[in-house]
């Protein structure tokens, strides 16, 4: 469900029959090989704030992000194996409150129709999208994400 503005409020869970509330953000993290090196120094300096969000991320991102970083990750497919298109399916199931996207400018990428539909998703759905580190850093830092939690 989205708030005036088009920012998606909390969703709320059926546990049991008991009615909660989600809490936690969740945050989409694809970094294409050309720029997984930049994202392991993003996410290692942000390592506090990346945590308070439920994140997934595509294969060896997700991997990364567990392995050299020490956060919970939720791993999809491989973006070249429709890893990409499963998180834009999680945008338009409204799963995904923002995504953070380390697109690679200078590189082919033979699964290009995948990465375009992500893209396009989070645009039409009005969803934060962060292509670089910069916008990535004003993304998690933005009180628009923090206004939408909900005291527990």
């Amino acid at each position: 469900m989205r708030a005036p503005g088009g920012i998606q409020r909390p969703r709320a869970r059926f546990d049991s029959g008991v009615r909660t509330v989600q809490t936690r953000q969740r945050l989409a993290i694809i970094a294409h090989d050309g720029k997984k090196a930049d994202l392991v120094a993003f996410a290692t300096f942000n390592r506090s704030r990346l945590s308070e969000y439920e994140l997934v991320a595509t294969g060896a991102t997700g991997d990364l992000l567990r392995d050299k970083v020490g956060l919970d990750v939720e791993s999809v497919t491989p973006g070249p194996h429709g890893g990409d298109v499963q998180i834009a399916s999680r945008v338009v199931e409204g799963e995904v409150d923002a995504v953070i996207f380390l697109v690679d400018p200078l590189d082919k990428h033979p699964h290009d129709p995948d990465i375009q539909t992500l893209l396009r998703i989070c645009n039409v759905r009005n969803v934060p999208l962060a292509t670089n580190i910069a916008t990535a850093d004003v993304l998690i830092s933005s009180p628009l994400l923090e206004g939408l939690r909900v005291a527990s």
